[in-house]
């Protein structure tokens, strides 16, 4: 990380950095600005501490001494430590109460660099350096690396306001760090490569630094074996030779764990032995963290885990099928599973599985294990039972499996008869349950309201679950039609069925469509509001529901590209692209959507189209029928060829999409494009005025307007607003053209629907400057109001950190927890724009907001 070179202005030898070393002003600048006596920078090897406390160190104030004192974490005595410090310092007098009298009385400004600090638990030198701190001078400013954090009176030094410690996490390099050392690249590509670098290393340094050392081709998956045989000797010298081969090996089985906790540890390792492995592991410095911060459960860090994950391991089999045994006990049905599994005890999978139900498909891999278990050990295993059919059917749905779902389906023939007729009502209204969503997912709405209609009637309320299936499937298609008075009454209707059960899961589900039917209702904010409790709520779960959260963040992109926030919509369709993909949710789709379109915002539709066809092709990939997916990817390309008056290609695209959504054999749009059919019949209208082949334009738009109008769906009638002051601007009517774009100004601006305007002005730029001269432009219209950009949640969390409060001391303030407050300062620096506190509150500030 540094090397040492002789520095003409200052005496003795001084760290040189790399000249790859990239700087960490983030990170350098509140070191430099503390006025802490104590800077403490404790993190696990290949971290970068050495290299930030050099690049501190090479700032220093000109009057200022430094002294770099490197240890290589070595184990020292406590009279050897006294010598080397005091050597460093200059001194004469090496003995330990000559040293502590020195610094007690040290007058000269002095810096004073301790550079990996013993990485071995040692009571009395840690005993002496607690000392040292304690009675040294103010002059004296200590700046100590570490693996370890050293058994010093650190909570005395932190109230006193003489300590400052950069927290490990920090320490890793962002995405912008790492594209600064892209330069061969263009900044757009050094940005995509930045990106998977980070989504692969954590942003460690050494990992980054391996990866960029030999030139990773980035645009495939798949790591090249050099560098993860680097990794592995890296590993060896910096981690495994300083262990035990009884703790190396512990540290092994504890990187091919998900999670893990103390008692965990002692299953696994031995009663009174399992948790102080642990402790020591923790306290060397072994790449452990919390667990999605977890106050309970710890991980391996996830870069390192995957590696080792990936090794051959003879034994692992042993270990996992231990680690089933304690979550069995646990009633950890899903961890007991996986770790089934991993152990390859298949029937002991299978038996597990009685305990699982529809929830649990929402948590981590849950569906991804479920699909390679029916592929790999067929139908005679996993559709044994009812429940178990019920459970494969619902897993390939959720995947977009809909030919494999169907024949899943049938298998509950074979369970007929019943021991009785209430029992066979039963078993068939699941079947029709099951039936319908296949069908409502595959576009045919009239039988799946059959089937959904005749379900409900039969159902009792010990089949809740289906019940709420058939409610949430029958509310998704009232909101197809426009019905939103009777999607609501359904949405409710379920609701009340969930909570009453308990069931966050159901609950997170049915508020998603409610966040829908907000939407159309101009009620964004709320929207926005009801999604992010549900996401807290969510997150606060012993049990991670990744495809959930993943599904909220789409939604939650949806509503901010809506509201021309542009920066915190990439965040969120970034987030649910990685939540679903990752667990085969169909849904990914609209993640590629979303950032295609923030990319024709920019119009750079080069890179839009890229993003559309990375959808289709993992569409493809995962076998997802076209109905899902080719629609809204035609939709979304057609409005991209508008923007780009490529008229003759939206012209032919939406034609023959409209004939799929209309006539004898139509199919409804996907659940999750309420808007989808008007929306291609606009555009198609638009395309053909563009082309010079529309017949009575401004006559069909009025229909689809006073038909969004009955069902007060207000962001389309927006669309048709505008839409209908393009075709009469394009017809020379600029009365009519005026009138109708003051309109869709109006709607856009009440309810702030900030996309739709920047479409217009993308699709025809002189519009509103020659009509109106009232569209603002797209860049400012997301701060034009300040107080209503921040809600009032995230006003409360800027206002503490304006008052330089940490993020733990804001979660105490506000009684919530420090993930809930880190989303909040995400979602508050992408609102404002910005990437660091400081900035944020500079730019509230500047907004007029009060703090």
């Amino acid at each position: 990380m540094t090397a040492m070179t002789a520095c003409l202005d200052r005496p003795g030898f001084l760290p040189r950095l790399s000249s790859h070393h990239q700087k960490r002003t983030r990170l350098s600048e509140p070191l430099l600005e503390s006025v802490a006596r104590v800077r403490l920078i404790c993190a696990p090897a290949g971290s970068g501490k050495s290299a930030l406390l050099a690049e501190c160190l090479l700032q220093a104030p000109p009057h200022c001494e430094v002294c770099w004192l490197p240890l290589a974490g070595a184990a020292m005595r406590v009279d050897e430590f006294c010598l080397r410090l005091a050597r460093a310092l200059g001194l004469a007098d090496t003995t330990k109460s000559g040293l502590v009298a020195a610094l007690s009385r040290w007058s000269l400004p002095t810096w004073l660099f301790i550079d990996d600090y013993c990485r071995l638990p040692d009571p009395a030198l840690d005993a002496l350096l607690d000392r040292l701190l304690t009675v040294s001078s103010p002059a004296l400013t200590w700046w100590i690396g570490t693996r370890r954090r050293p058994q010093c009176n650190w909570p005395r030094l932190l109230l006193d306001d003489e300590l400052y410690e950069c927290e490990s996490p920090t320490l890793a390099l962002t995405p912008n760090e790492i594209a600064q050392a892209l330069r061969h690249l263009s900044p757009e590509q050094a940005g995509s490569v930045a990106a998977r670098i980070v989504q692969r290393t954590g942003g460690w340094c050494a990992g980054v630094r391996m990866a960029l050392l030999q030139k990773c081709d980035w645009s495939q998956s798949n790591q090249p074996q050099q560098r993860v045989d680097t990794l592995l000797d890296y590993l060896q010298h910096e981690l495994f030779n300083s262990l035990t081969p009884e703790m190396a090996e512990n540290w092994r089985v504890l990187a091919h764990l998900p999670r893990f906790n103390a008692e965990l540890c002692e299953h696994l390792f031995g009663a009174g032995e399992g948790a102080q492995c642990l402790r020591t592991l923790q306290t060397l410095g072994c790449f452990i963290e919390p667990w999605h911060d977890s106050a309970d459960w710890l991980q391996v860090f996830p870069p390192l885990s995957r590696v080792m994950r990936d090794e051959q391991w003879p034994a692992g089999r042993s270990w996992h099928r231990r680690a089933c045994q304690w979550f069995s006990w646990r009633q950890d049905w899903r961890s007991a599973f996986e770790q089934a599994l991993l152990a390859e005890e298949h029937e002991i999978a299978v038996s597990l599985l009685q305990h699982f139900s529809f929830e649990h498909l929402f948590e981590e891999q849950t569906v991804v294990l479920l699909l390679q278990l029916h592929e790999h050990q067929g139908e005679e295993l996993t559709l044994s039972t009812p429940q178990l059919v019920g459970l494969i059917t619902a897993a390939l749905l959720f995947a977009g499996r809909f030919e494999q779902a169907a024949q899943c389906i049938e298998h509950l023939g074979r369970f007929m008869p019943q021991p009785s007729p209430a029992h066979e009502r039963q078993l068939i209204a699941r079947w029709q349950t099951l039936k319908g969503w296949l069908l409502h997912l595959e576009g045919r709405m009239e039988s799946a309201h059959e089937y959904f209609s005749q379900a409900l009637e039969v159902l009792d309320f010990d089949n809740w679950i289906a019940r709420v299936m058939c409610l949430s499937g029958l509310t998704q298609q009232a909101l197809l039609r426009g019905e939103l008075d009777v999607a609501h009454a359904r949405n409710r209707q379920a609701l009340c069925l969930a909570r009453a059960q308990g069931s966050l899961v159901f609950e997170a589900l049915l508020e998603l469509d409610h966040g829908q039917l907000l939407e159309q209702r101009g009620a964004a904010p709320r929207a926005e509001s009801l999604l992010a409790g549900v996401h807290d709520l969510l997150v606060r779960q012993p049990n991670r529901l990744t495809p959930l959260l993943g599904r909220i963040a789409l939604r939650r992109g949806r509503l901010a590209l809506s509201q021309g926030q542009d920066v915190l919509a990439a965040d969120f369709f970034q987030s649910g692209l990685d939540g679903c993909g990752r667990n085969h949710d169909k849904r990914a789709l609209y993640g590629y959507l979303g950032l295609a379109q923030l990319a024709a915002n920019q119009a750079d539709y080069e890179k839009a189209f890229v993003w559309l066809r990375d959808a289709e092709r993992l569409m493809q990939q995962r076998q997802i029928p076209d109905t899902v997916y080719r629609g809204v990817v035609l939709q979304v390309s057609s409005l991209f060829w508008l923007q780009q008056r490529r008229h003759e290609l939206a012209c032919e695209a939406m034609a023959r999409l409209l004939r799929h959504y209309q006539g004898a054999d139509a199919l409804q749009a996907p659940p999750a494009t309420l808007e989808l059919i008007p929306r291609v019949e606009y555009l198609l209208i638009l395309a053909e005025v563009g082309s010079g082949s529309a017949r009575d334009p401004m006559g069909r738009l009025q229909r689809l307007l006073e038909r969004a109008q009955r069902c007060r769906m207000l962001i389309l009638e927006t669309d048709l607003h505008l839409a209908m002051a393009e075709v009469a601007f394009s017809q020379g009517d600029q009365a009519s053209a005026r009138a109708c774009l003051q309109q869709g100004l109006a709607l856009g601006r009440q309810y702030g629907l900030h996309q739709a305007l920047r479409e217009l002005q993308l699709r025809h730029p002189g519009l509103s400057q020659l009509l109106a001269n009232t569209v603002s432009e797209p860049a400012t219209v997301e701060v034009a109001s300040g107080s209503g950009l921040l809600s009032q949640r995230e006003l409360e969390v800027l206002r503490l950190i304006a008052r330089g409060h940490s993020n733990q001391q804001i979660a105490d303030e506000l009684f919530i927890s420090l993930h809930t407050v880190k989303t909040h300062a995400r979602r508050i620096h992408g609102k404002l724009g910005v990437e660091r506190r400081t900035q944020a509150v500079a730019s509230a500030k500047l907004l007029g907001l009060e703090l």
